[in-house]
């Protein structure tokens, strides 16, 4: 065979060999990686998978359009311009709208302007408004429970479609913030927490209650669900000196000149919601499918802190799903504060799910936990407690390994490995001997040889909890002394070396 062929064959067998040795190095990585979380899920007991939540549809928690319309069309009601929709003659919507007057408590009365932002609605929105049916769906049921406790009337509900457009994630250019629009000072008022992990104005079940509360307190005030509905939007202040500048009328209509712009348009576009939903059939708007329903869901406390991303690798649930389903957390991921509760709320077969694994789920938490990167304390951070000797640790480098694959051993930084071996660059050969720590042998007033010392694992230990309640062994540490091998699992009534 020519020699030139032969070379060239040689040359691409060698590559070809080498890509399918990365290839199957990478594999291998990818193994250990989610080995560990794939034997958590296939013990996992009554383990079934579920429908889930379509993406698609779990979307709409994130797009703001529907609310940014509806800030819009309030902004320009107060307008009264003249618009052409031959589908509703008026004398047809004057029926309809005495027959809502006859069932509610508010009162809906025909006038020109209502007409216009009526056929404004129905001629430019909708498509928006079958997607807020089907978001209805969800959300109207938790609505019609706090209302109903708090003596408000139910067709309150449309009050969240102008305010939000049924989106827990709206933010007003001011700052109101959730499905009903809370500023920072109402929503403290009402029991309504914010902190760096949570808004609770974004929670529907808890500002749902706060909303009622409030309708009910301006009630009280106004004894008018008009002017309730018009004080909750401009503020029950600006509401009183409407009717003052209005020589003491009381009438929403009779007042809505002297209430500001957007109060003006405040009023229409609930009344207009109102008849849209209970008409939408007559006009031919079909609701799109709801993202959920309530009654399918449940919540389950949780016990250590963990991200969206977690409970989606662990129980198999998308985490547009999770997020829809969990709008008051404001960094996806729950918060886990000792003597307060944080709830997940899933599928309900999700839920059962959880409950039924909440150890195995914890102790995959404990597991991801205790990769990520701790702060060490070494000689020169504690020489303070130091009185002599310390026992410096070392590894030798194997082939293949990196500083960074070294790091991750100990539990320390590449920046240290650097540090405590004087070196300028991060390059590294087999056979080298590093030095990545310090183990304290004498501590103050202790002149005595350290003896060693065990400790025994106890049920719902992990490496991280264990390194915690003894400073001065990092985790890395504790799997060196220890012989364990990467990914091997510690159980109640092992015994651990912890003298290093």
């Amino acid at each position: 065979m020519n020699t030139k062929v032969s070379t060239l064959l040689l040359s691409l067998f060698s590559i070809g060999a080498f890509a399918q040795i990365s290839s199957e190095s990478n594999n291998n990585n990818a193994e250990s990686t989610i080995s560990y979380l794939d034997s958590i899920k296939n013990s996992f007991v009554n383990h079934s998978m579920s429908s889930c939540i379509e993406e698609r549809m779990t979307k709409e928690l994130v797009n703001l359009d529907l609310f940014e319309e509806m800030e819009s069309d309030i902004s320009n009601i107060y307008r009264d311009e003249d618009v052409s929709f031959d589908e509703l003659p008026t004398e047809l919507l004057k029926s309809r709208l005495k027959l809502l007057d006859q069932k509610s408590p508010f009162k809906i009365e025909y006038n020109e302007s209502l007409e216009r932002v009526i056929k404004s609605f129905l001629k430019n929105r909708k498509k928006s408004y079958a997607r807020l049916m089907g978001l209805a769906d969800y959300y109207f049921p938790m609505f019609e429970e706090h209302l109903a406790k708090y003596d408000v009337p139910l067709e309150v509900k449309y009050l969240a479609i102008v305010e939000s457009a049924l989106n827990p994630a709206a933010r007003s250019r001011v700052g109101a913030t959730g499905l009903w629009q809370f500023m920072y000072p109402t929503g403290k008022q009402y029991g309504l927490e914010v902190n760096s992990f949570v808004d609770e104005r974004s929670d529907p079940l808890k500002s749902s209650e706060a909303a009622a509360k409030y309708l009910s307190d301006l009630y009280a005030i106004f004894g008018d669900w008009d002017l309730v509905l018009a004080s909750y939007n401009a503020g029950p202040g600006n509401v009183s000196k409407a009717i003052r500048r209005s020589s003491g009328y009381t009438n929403y209509w009779n007042i809505r000149k002297n209430l500001p712009k957007e109060t003006q348009g405040y009023l229409p576009a609930f009344f207009a919601t109102m008849y849209i939903f209970e008409y939408g059939k007559e006009h031919g708007i079909v609701a799109n499918n709801s993202p959920a329903v309530l009654a399918q869901t449940d919540t389950i406390a949780v016990k250590k802190r963990m991200t969206f991303d977690q409970i989606s690798s662990l129980l198999d649930i998308s985490s547009h799903e999770i997020e829809f389903l969990n709008p008051t957390y404001k960094l996806k991921e729950i918060p886990y504060v000792s003597g307060k509760n944080h709830f997940v709320r899933l599928p309900i077969n999700k839920v059962g799910l959880f409950a039924s694994n909440e150890d195995k789920i914890y102790a995959y938490i404990d597991h991801e936990n205790d990769k990520v990167e701790k702060p060490i304390f070494t000689l020169e951070s504690n020489s303070a407690l130091v009185t002599n000797d310390t026992k410096p640790t070392y590894h030798t480098v194997r082939n293949g390994e990196s500083l960074g694959v070294v790091a991750n051993k100990y539990g320390i930084t590449v920046a240290q490995i650097k540090k405590w071996n004087n070196m300028n660059s991060n390059a590294i050969h087999p056979g080298k001997k590093l030095k990545v720590g310090a183990i304290v042998a004498n501590i103050a007033n202790t002149k005595s040889a350290k003896s060693e010392k065990t400790y025994t694992v106890r049920s719902g230990d992990s490496l991280y909890s264990i390194s915690k309640k003894h400073p001065g062994i990092s985790i890395g540490q504790l799997k060196k002394i220890n012989n364990l091998k990467e990914g091997q699992n510690i159980h109640p009534g092992m015994k651990l070396r912890i003298d290093g």
